[in-house]
């Protein structure tokens, strides 16, 4: 299984999701879902943050990849 990151860049739009890229423009990939969270609240911390006292509020997620078995 395999995971990407999201942000919510505009909390008034939340049609707005953008993925997450690497300093190379690569999607930023993880094999394992814990890892995936912890480099969200590494690289969102505020957000993050808000989102533990905010409940309606949800600017961050982590999405699993779900892969096609014909590639």
């Amino acid at each position: 299984m395999r995971f990407k990151l999201q942000v919510q860049e505009d909390d008034k739009d939340p049609r707005q999701w953008h993925d997450v890229h690497a300093a190379d423009g690569s999607l930023l990939v993880f094999d394992d879902e814990g890892a995936a969270r912890s480099k969200l609240e590494e690289l969102y911390p505020i957000l993050v943050k808000m989102e533990r006292f905010e409940q309606d509020t949800k600017r961050t997620r982590v999405l699993r990849i779900i892969e096609d078995d014909d590639d």
